[in-house]
This record gives structure tokens, sequence and C-alpha cells, in this order.
């Protein structure tokens, strides 16, 4: 088993079980997570939560924010400053729609979540903007 830096199981979910734990997903969530889709601005259902707890993978539960992260950008997305961890995202290159954007994904399922842009609040100076429908909201005991 691969440990991520929190503790948590990074073990690569195969194409078999991510096919059987998308069964009951719908199609819009499908189509963001593994078509790397993206939701219309200020629709998703989490992007006016304000509760205290975790954002986690819709796919596979890998916890991926705190709720003490999220800001409002105004961009119409739920965004936050910093990732639960850092190895529970991965990072990949997007050259789509005509410009360079870094595209984040479960490290866990591989399921797309959004983007990380450089234009973010203080101390890190990021902005995770990711889709409502990549995420559940897990609320704290």
């Amino acid at each position: 088993m691969a440990c991520s830096s929190a503790g948590f199981d990074l073990t690569p979910i195969d194409a078999g079980k991510r096919a059987e734990m998308a069964r009951g997903l719908s199609a819009e969530v499908r189509h963001v997570l593994f078509e790397h889709g993206t939701e219309p601005p200020f629709c998703g259902g989490l992007l006016h939560e304000k509760g205290d707890g975790t954002f986690v993978c819709v796919l596979c539960s890998l916890p991926l924010f705190r709720s003490t992260a999220k800001f409002e950008s105004g961009t119409g997305w739920p965004s936050f400053r910093e990732s639960y961890a850092p190895d529970h995202l991965r990072e990949i290159r997007d050259a789509s729609h005509g410009m360079i954007r870094t595209e984040i994904r479960c490290a866990r399922c591989d399921s797309h979540l959004g983007h990380v842009f450089p234009d973010g609040p203080a101390p890190t100076g990021l902005r995770y903007c990711l889709n409502s429908a990549a995420l559940r909201f897990e609320r704290a005991a």
C-alpha cells in the first residue's frame, strides 16, 4: 500500500474498479471526472458550502481540501488556497483551449477535478479551482 503524507492509501485504482465505482454517478459527474469536463460557473452545488468539514473526491473519497482553505474567488467555482495534502493531487500540464494551465487530478483514482492557478491569496498564492461535481462535502463530526 502506498501511503500519503497524511496517512491515506494512494494505491492507484485500476480501470475495472474505477468503472465499477462510477456506475451510480450521473452523466454530468462522469463527464467532469473522466472527460475533463467543466460545469458552468455559479451552478455547482458546493460553491456556497461554508460548513466545517472536508471536501473529498466524489469517486474514491480521498480527502482533497479542508473547509478552512476555501475562499470566495468570485470565479463561480469552489476555490481553495491549499490542498489537504500535497500528494493527494496530481498536476498535469493542460494546453487545451488555446492556453497553458495546470490540471489537477485525484492522486488515487486519477479523476479530473479542475485546475490550479497562481493568482490565489496568501500564504500560498494558489487558487485551486474545482468542479463541485468532482467533490463531496463531509461535515466535521
